[in-house]
């Protein structure tokens, strides 16, 4: 293994040790230890690796699990405050509106109304999105895609640490580029199946005659092929935390009204931007459910 796969390994083990321990005070030098690296330089050598902080990341994370549990949970605001790491139910919310455009109270309000609104948001009679958008969808035909990436199991709003493993092993072998796609393949409905069975698999789009066996030595990876066919796509504007209200509309007002049948395939997500670098509001996420022809 040469020295950029060491290092991205290395790094893509502290990336899996934050997302194992948001609950846990992570400071620089433990974080250097997991990863073997002296604290006078770990903090370039994860930003290189990265693209951002490892304080970034850890406010991030942080936030994204808080909105999971103000759009699924009924915890106080001071606890899931004191969860994000933030001592005071103020400082939580300036944050917290700071990225997800609305105070934390009023983000729960909207995502918990089975509907999708609270009292004072009426959203489009053909279904919309938190933000007032009406969702569209769209039919169309997806090629075949190869992916290159590694099993998630277990709660689908963690699957960004299987990612973040994916881009450590990805980078060092030049896997990603401009025109790279990142897709998650989802293998059962969240809401109808115990967490510890959720199966979903973390890919980057790769060519079709690429073998995870052709790489240098490193973690094995996986191929995962999408083959071409009929699909609906909707694409969803905002924080991934509120993906299940796109599902709603998609199968429970679009598809029951289209004329097509779901094929035997399951759903995949293409996530079209960075959340490292783009406010989660302004996230943008296409979701394709396979058609039968």
């Amino acid at each position: 293994m040469n020295t950029r796969e060491s290092y991205s390994t290395r790094i893509g083990r502290v990336a899996a040790y934050i997302w194992d321990n948001l609950d846990k005070p992570l400071d620089l030098e433990k974080l250097a230890d997991v990863a073997c690296f002296s604290p006078y330089h770990f903090h370039r050598i994860y930003r290189m690796e990265m693209g951002e902080t490892a304080a970034q990341t850890i406010r991030r994370l942080r936030l994204h699990r808080a909105a999971v549990g103000l759009s699924e949970g009924s915890a106080p605001l001071e606890r899931i405050a004191k969860g994000a790491g933030y001592g005071s139910v103020e400082a939580f919310s300036r944050a917290f509106a700071s990225a997800y455009g609305q105070p934390p109270a009023a983000y729960r309000a909207r995502r918990q109304d089975p509907d999708g609104a609270s009292p004072s948001f009426e959203p489009p009679g053909d279904g919309g999105q938190p933000d007032g958008q009406a969702y569209s969808v769209t039919v169309t035909r997806t090629p075949a895609l190869r992916l290159a990436g590694f099993s998630h199991k277990g709660d689908y709003q963690t699957i960004g640490t299987t990612f973040d493993r994916l881009y450590a092993w990805a980078g060092p072998r030049d896997l990603v580029d401009g025109e790279t796609r990142h897709i998650a393949v989802y293998y059962g409905d969240e809401t109808g199946l115990p967490e510890k069975d959720l199966r979903s698999f973390a890919g980057i789009t790769v060519t079709a005659d690429f073998a995870p066996a052709a790489c240098r030595e490193g973690p094995a990876a996986d191929t995962v092929d999408i083959p071409a066919g009929p699909v609906a796509v909707l694409r969803h504007t905002g924080p991934y935390s509120d993906l299940e209200r796109a599902y709603r509309y998609l199968y429970g007002t679009w598809l029951a009204g289209s004329g097509h049948d779901p094929a035997d395939l399951p759903c995949f997500e293409d996530y079209l931007n960075d959340p490292r670098t783009c406010p989660p509001t302004e996230l943008l996420t296409d979701i394709y459910l396979p058609l039968a022809p």
